[in-house]
C-alpha cells in the first residue's frame, strides 16, 4: 500500500507540473584541466596580473572535482578563465553545443565560488551569439561555498572592453556562446569555481 501511495503521489506531482530537477547543468569542471591552444579551460592574465587554473578534487560542490584558481590582481591588469564555444582553447567546450539549448526555457544563470570572504570584487561574464561580452560582479563574502544566481536582465554590456568583431547592440542575443570568470584588481587568493547551472523560468 506504501509503495501505490507514493507512486500516487509522484504522478500527481508530474500531472501539475511540479518537477525537481528543472534547471540544466551547463559545465561541472569534470575533465582534466589544461591551458593553451589544444586546452579544455581558456584562461590567461596580463598586465601584471597572474594566474594559475587547476583541478581541485578536495574542494568541490558537486561531482569529483572543481575548478581551482590560484591568482594575484593587481591594478591595471587583467584576467580570464573561461568555457564554452569560440574560444582560443578548442577543448573548452560544453558538454553541449549552445545552439542545442532552447534557451527561451530559462531566465539565468548561475554558479558556486568558494572562498575566505576576502571582499574580493569577481566578475562573471556572458558573451552572446553576436561575441557581446555582458557582465555581472559578485563580491566574495563567504568563508566557504557560495551560490550566486544571476538573471539574464542582471547582466550589463561591458563598457571598458570588447571583443573588435563584437556586436555591441547592448542586448543578450542568444545563444550564449560562452562564460568566464574575471577576479577583479586589487586582491590576490585562490577562488574555486563549480556547477553552472541555467535556471528554469
Amino acid at each position: 500500500m506504501k509503495k501505490i501511495g507514493l507512486l500516487a503521489a509522484v504522478l500527481i506531482l508530474a500531472v501539475s507540473g511540479i518537477c525537481f530537477a528543472d534547471n540544466f547543468l551547463l559545465d561541472d569542471f569534470e575533465m582534466a584541466v589544461s591551458g593553451g591552444a589544444e586546452g579544455t579551460v581558456d584562461f590567461g592574465s596580463g598586465n601584471g596580473s597572474s594566474l594559475q587554473v587547476t583541478a581541485a578534487t578536495d574542494i568541490k560542490n558537486t561531482g569529483k572535482q572543481s575548478l581551482k584558481a590560484a591568482y594575484d590582481a593587481v591594478s591595471g591588469g587583467y584576467m580570464y578563465i573561461a568555457r564554452g564555444s569560440g574560444l582560443d582553447a578548442k577543448n573548452a567546450t560544453w558538454t553541449v553545443k549552445p545552439s542545442e539549448i532552447k534557451w527561451t526555457d530559462y531566465s539565468g544563470i548561475s554558479f558556486y565560488v568558494y572562498g575566505t570572504n576576502s571582499k574580493a570584487k569577481i566578475a562573471f561574464d556572458v558573451k552572446d551569439s553576436g561575441g557581446e561580452l555582458f557582465r555581472f560582479i559578485t563580491e566574495d563574502d563567504t568563508a566557504g561555498w557560495k551560490k550566486v544566481v544571476v538573471s539574464f536582465d542582471k547582466f550589463i554590456a561591458r563598457d571598458d572592453w570588447q571583443p573588435q568583431d563584437a556586436d555591441k547592440n547592448g542586448v543578450i542575443d542568444f545563444p550564449v556562446k560562452s562564460f568566464q570568470f574575471e577576479p577583479l584588481p586589487v586582491s590576490k587568493g585562490t577562488l574555486y569555481f563549480d556547477t553552472v547551472e541555467l535556471i528554469k523560468k
